[in-house]
């Protein structure tokens, strides 16, 4: 059996780039009998760079779960809970702070790169700091096996391999090591529909699985193509094209997208077609979805009180974990 840890910060809606980054993946791994997924909405690591305004994040707890049960996680299958609930995962993170020094921190590619694009300085919060030591005992605390992973978060994981082993070999084999599960080539990082980097909340350049249909189309037929394919006779570029890259990931029919291509590109086809051919391709992959998430939303009680059962659930096994760990050390005294 794998286990399998994997969340989103709910400091928004989820978007198409999250859905083929990990949301399509976590639902496959979910259907098969041989895993046993925890899906977090870590608002505990969203509060480390949102604590002056938690409301964005006590907010968006709700619409992220939305958005969980509109791809297919099913509560029944998966467990899936609110990370600030489980307050053995702050304890088992005070534990693992003491494995891991100041600089070891500093040098994780990650947290540099998130510390000198959201402009911290010197004035970067501690608990956003330290959060890859966060997301180690996340992933620890319920036996993580498996941890699904885009290549931008691979030296997280590394982080917490490293972890595990200085745990394992300081007191006793408690800790499973995990092993990262990445997404396919080409499948990792959708762009923007402005071709700015990867889709991005803070960008609002993505599309949304709660977006209306009405505000999908919209979106699509703002998209950016070839700014020099003026004419339908003008040969256009693919390479850059936000329409056809994202046909590349959503459209079944790959052989008749390269047909477009290759016309495309000799001249005699002009934007507005490809548009309205991408807005039937993301409608058929997204209406289940925004059936799912509209009928979901009439209850949003009903909701919390699955997030409430799963995070109970979870945290009888984070308190096992935790248990293990504390005797392994040696400070377990009223066992």
């Amino acid at each position: 059996m794998n286990t399998i840890l994997t969340g989103d910060r709910p400091t928004g809606q989820l978007h198409l780039g999250h859905y083929v980054g990990s949301l399509k993946t976590r639902k496959m791994m979910q259907d098969d009998p041989n895993n046993e997924l925890f899906v977090m909405i870590a608002d505990v690591q969203a509060l480390t760079d949102n604590a002056k305004t938690p409301d964005k994040v006590s907010s968006n707890v709700l619409e992220v779960a939305l958005d969980y049960l509109a791809v297919g996680l099913d509560p029944k299958k998966s467990t899936l809970f609110i990370q600030s609930q489980i307050p053995e995962l702050s304890e088992l993170t005070m534990y693992f702070l003491n494995l891991v020094s100041v600089g070891r921190v500093r040098r994780n590619p990650t947290v540099k790169t998130e510390i000198e694009q959201k402009n911290f300085g010197e004035g970067v919060p501690t608990g956003f700091f330290i959060y890859p030591v966060s997301q180690a005992a996340d992933i620890t605390a319920f036996k993580g096996s498996l941890v699904p992973v885009g290549e931008d978060q691979k030296p997280m994981l590394e982080q917490t391999q490293e972890i595990v082993h200085s745990f394992n070999t300081t007191y006793q084999e408690v800790l499973i090591n995990p092993k990262g599960v990445f997404p396919e080539k080409g499948m990792g990082r959708l762009p923007g529909i402005d071709g700015n980097g990867k889709m991005s909340k803070s960008l609002n350049n993505g599309i949304y699985l709660a977006d209306s249909k009405d505000t999908v189309d919209k979106k699509v037929m703002s998209m950016y193509t070839d700014p020099n394919h003026i004419h339908v006779h003008d040969p256009g570029k693919v390479e850059g094209n936000m329409v056809f890259t994202y046909l590349d990931v959503f459209a079944k029919d790959k052989a008749y997208v390269e047909e477009l291509k290759k016309q495309y590109q000799n001249g005699g086809l002009g934007d507005v077609k490809i548009k309205r051919y991408l807005i039937d391709v993301l409608d058929e992959e997204l209406t289940p979805m925004r059936k799912r998430r509209e009928a979901f939303a009439q209850d949003p009680q009903y909701v919390m009180e699955l997030l409430k059962e799963g995070s109970l659930s979870a945290e009888k096994v984070a308190a096992q974990t935790l248990d293990e760990v504390k005797t392994a050390m040696g400070i377990n005294y009223f066992r």
